[in-house]
């Protein structure tokens, strides 16, 4: 697919203050940016008890995330988003039978998986050891909070993981569901902590006429300056927001901006100009983090970062697999430009935002920068496993194969290991 590089982002203005203000914020943006296009640079997040700071470190660079990590930071410092995956005989937190929130897409070994090492594996960062996810202490932490997760399908994958996590202690009941399930709202009675789950897979305002299966009647209509209202009218009701996009752009659509037609993506109408879907990714990121850092209310928010897909042979809609059973070795993760692309707009995105917000509200926004962990874990997902024991009539039947979403229990929980560690619940 086209992935050229999109039109080179726009200056925005600093609002008020004199000339040493404004000097500044385009320094700190420069610096920012000149360090997340580097290869050699890497945004890293440290946090404390009440914040987390973006602080731009120099060490493992793009190339080394694509060999499959590299060496212990030379400050000796804990990186919590690089590192490797090393045996854990211990196994998973929860399992299939023990989890009534795992869907049946993710629902891997009950669909039939003959193999089981996947889930013997944990993430070791560079530099320290990563406690589990303890989901007694997060609940007792965030009594009476509402947690946000938004976007895609992917982040209703890592909501099932949490509520796994959070069900062995308390159970949640279902409080709200929408006509398609695809935003739903739970709630943990005795720890009054509400968890949301709210469908935006691209941020903005999208017109969609898509099946589950991914077949399309008609091109998508994306509204690149309207965010989509079905997360931004609650925003003022959360506290804690895990929020991401990215997955559907690739897909055929036409761009609108101030209501009119500025575009399209593999469109059938010839006479419209086309770009590039990073495009609209960045301008639908840039309407998003311009939404979060100007709203006067402050959840604490992190954006995940891009979620790799492992298909090979093929993609989704061409006959594409995933067959590995244990984790990239280093050199093994082929070429991944467009991932890197899709990864490194989300970097420039969020640095610049964070400059922005700085003078409100530092810390409040944070980058779950998950992509070099979910990189190396090729086994992780469904594959042909995405339904009911789909070889169980012929050995060779055809099937569609889900190298993207995560099979649970499976390397996606630990993105929640991570955001405990992130808010230093202990």
């Amino acid at each position: 697919m086209g992935w050229g590089e999109p039109p080179a982002p726009q200056q925005r203005k600093a609002a008020g203050g004199g000339g040493l203000k404004l000097l500044l914020s385009v320094l700190l943006v420069g610096l920012a940016l000149r360090l997340l296009v580097n290869p050699s640079a890497y945004l890293l997040l440290s946090s404390s008890s009440t914040t987390t700071t973006a602080a731009v470190a120099l060490g493992q660079g793009d190339d080394a995330v694509l060999a499959g990590g590299g060496s212990l930071p030379s400050n000796g410092s804990c990186d919590l988003f690089h590192g490797k995956w090393v045996p854990d005989s211990s196994g998973p937190d929860y399992t299939n039978n023990s989890c009534r929130f795992i869907e049946t897409p993710q629902n891997c070994m009950t669909n039939g998986r003959p193999d089981s090492g996947y889930l013997y594996w944990r993430w070791k960062p560079y530099g320290c050891e990563m406690s589990r996810f303890e989901g007694e202490k997060f609940l007792e932490a965030m009594r009476g909070k509402h947690w946000a997760l938004i976007g895609d399908s992917i982040l209703r994958n890592h909501v099932q993981s949490l509520l796994c996590l959070l069900a062995k202690v308390e159970e949640p009941t279902q409080v709200y569901h929408d006509k398609t399930f695809k935003s739903r709202k739970w709630h943990f009675a005795l720890h009054n902590i509400t968890v949301s789950l709210i469908w935006a897979p691209f941020l903005v305002e999208a017109e969609i006429f898509e099946d589950d299966d991914g077949v399309s009647t008609s091109e998508l209509q994306l509204h690149l300056d309207i965010l989509d209202s079905n997360w931004t009218r609650q925003w003022n009701s959360f506290d804690y927001v895990v929020i991401s996009t990215g997955q559907w752009f690739p897909k055929t659509a036409v761009y609108w901006e101030n209501g009119a037609v500025t575009g399209c993506h593999y469109c059938q109408d010839k006479s419209v100009a086309e770009l590039t879907f990073e495009y609209a990714f960045r301008k639908s990121l840039r309407k998003t983090f311009q939404f979060i850092t100007s709203s006067p209310h402050k959840p604490v928010v992190f954006y995940r970062t891009w979620s790799p897909s492992h298909f090979e042979n093929g993609e989704w809609s061409s006959g594409g697999t995933c067959k590995r059973t244990v984790p990239f070795k280093p050199g093994e993760t082929g070429d991944r430009e467009s991932d890197m692309k899709m990864w490194r707009i989300e970097r420039e995105e969020f640095a610049k935002a964070v400059v922005h917000d700085r003078h409100n509200n530092a810390g409040r926004l944070k980058l779950l920068d998950t992509f070099e962990l979910s990189l190396q874990r090729p086994d992780g997902h469904p594959g042909p496993y995405r339904t009911y024991h789909p070889f169980e009539k012929a050995t060779s039947a055809k099937v569609q194969n889900d190298c993207l979403h995560w099979c649970l229990p499976g390397p996606i929980d630990a993105w929640n290991d991570i955001i405990m560690q992130m808010l230093a619940i202990n």
